[in-house]
This record gives C-alpha cells, structure tokens and sequence, in this order.
C-alpha cells in the first residue's frame, strides 16, 4: 500500500467513525493498533511500556475521534499521541539504561508468516544472503542514535512525509530533512564497515 492509500484509508475510517459507524470505528482502532504498537516500541524502548502506550493510543482514538478536525490527518494525530504517551512513560524511567527493540521484535506476526513463505520459494544461497543482509540491516539501524533512527523510520519504513514527522517529532522540516541525511549516511557507513 502507497502512503498515499494509507492515509487515504485512515481518514475515510476516520469520517466513518466520526457519524457513530461502529464498524468503521472498529476497523480504525484495528489499522492502527499496529502502527501504534510497532511505533510505541521504536519510542518507549520497553515492551511493556510500549504495550501500555497502544492501549493508550487507542483508547484516546477511540474517546476522540469526534474532535480529530482533520482526518487526512488522523496517523500524525496517533503517531503524536504515541509519542506524548511515551515520553511520559519515559519520564517515570528516569535513572534507568535507554534500550531500543530491535526492528525485527517490531514487525506483526502477519509480517513474519509472508517473509518466510517467501522465504522458502527462494534458493537456499539466496536466503543465506538474504538473512545476512537483513541481519547487517538491523544491527546498524539499531547502532544509529535515537533522533536519526527516529526520522529514518518513520520516513523510509512507515512512509510518513517530512511534515508530518517534523509535527511527530517537534523540530522543523529542515530539521527532519537534515536529520534524515545525516541518518542515511551513517547507516551506509555503518554498512560498509561491517
């Protein structure tokens, strides 16, 4: 699905929901519990935390669809809200070590069934190659320092625009824009040190 389509989808979910249709309503807290979950992870650092966030997520969905005044709008609205609730959650942590979950940890279970169907119609050299890259992959995204891995998830892997991950985030387009270059040049040197 295009980034376009995804919001395309959530905003026509979200207008849905907004008349009291119960199964637009439904559908919408079920697009974006993943999202929410996948993002809270990337954000929090702690399963647990993360978990608790989504559940916050979308239960402040579900309270305020009604006020959400811009539903082409509606994944910067969550991925804030994710956001704000982390950075609380953050804060009653305070002392303790910053850890990240791996992107592997992030992905659903839908995610992991398709990559090894796929997997198991490749040749065995090729998925040898393939673990190793992804491997490599995930292990210089997790090197990367918080506020690049931040950008470049959200633009390279969620698909977001600049502005909606300067809004996400609090600091300007510019900002995202310097961020993500320097994020995509670390990585690749990263990379190419490994």
């Amino acid at each position: 699905m295009t980034a376009v389509t995804v919001k395309t989808d959530y905003a026509a979910l979200v207008k849905a929901a907004k008349t009291g249709d119960r199964e637009a309503m439904e559908r919408l807290l079920m697009r974006a519990q993943e999202a929410a979950y996948r993002f809270s992870l990337l954000v929090c650092g702690h399963q647990e935390d993360a978990e608790d966030v989504m559940q916050e997520a979308l239960l402040k969905t579900y309270q305020h669809v009604k006020q959400i005044s811009e539903p082409d709008a509606f994944r910067t609205w969550l991925y804030t809200t994710v956001r704000n609730a982390c950075l609380m959650k953050r804060r009653r942590h305070i002392g303790e070590p910053t850890k990240f979950v791996s992107i592997e940890q992030s992905a659903g279970e839908d995610d992991r069934m398709s990559v090894s169907e796929v997997a198991e119609s490749l040749r065995a050299d090729q998925r040898m190659i393939d673990g190793w890259m992804d491997a490599r992959l995930r292990a210089a995204l997790k090197e990367l320092p918080a506020p690049y891995r931040t950008v470049l998830v959200m633009r390279e892997i969620e698909g977001l625009s600049t502005k909606e991950v300067a809004t996400i985030t609090e600091v300007s387009e510019a900002n995202v824009k310097t961020r993500l270059h320097r994020a995509r040049l670390m990585l690749r040197r990263r990379l190419e040190d490994k």
